[in-house]
């Protein structure tokens, strides 16, 4: 039981190592791709795909830190939301869903909206840790 205390704490401190700057697993996985051979903009779309879980990650992180206690479950309604609103257009277009596109335009505008609430976020929480929170 030890054994699986330790690698499961080795997993978090990596995820959390790696998750503090989400750039660094896009560029990571950018190069290994194009070192792999695959084109550039598939390389750019796979980094964008794995750098979603770290950004998901940061952003709930970065909400936490704010004051609210649900960070992640607001991501989970934005992706819920948005794959109904996706769904429902697709489905008044197409007559039909296809799922697989669904599901990778809402991780992919996830990705955006992570991206730029990591932004904002990050501004926020240095500005309040470096002048306080003035009243």
């Amino acid at each position: 039981m030890r054994t699986v205390s330790v690698i499961w704490d080795a997993l978090v401190y990596a995820y959390a190592s790696v998750a503090v700057i989400p750039v660094i697993p896009f560029l990571i996985v950018f190069y290994l791709a194009r070192w792999r051979g695959q084109e550039r903009n598939r390389a750019i779309k796979l980094s964008m795909d794995i750098t979603t879980v770290f950004l998901i990650g940061c952003v709930s992180m970065l909400l936490n830190r704010l004051g609210t206690s649900f960070g992640p479950y607001i991501l989970l309604l934005f992706m819920l939301v948005v794959g109904g609103l996706l769904g429902g257009v697709q489905n008044r277009v197409r007559g039909k869903v296809d799922a697989r596109k669904l599901v990778r335009a809402v991780w992919r505008l996830t990705f955006f909206l992570t991206t730029l609430l990591y932004v904002l976020l990050t501004i926020v929480d240095i500005s309040i840790r470096a002048f306080g929170k003035s009243a």
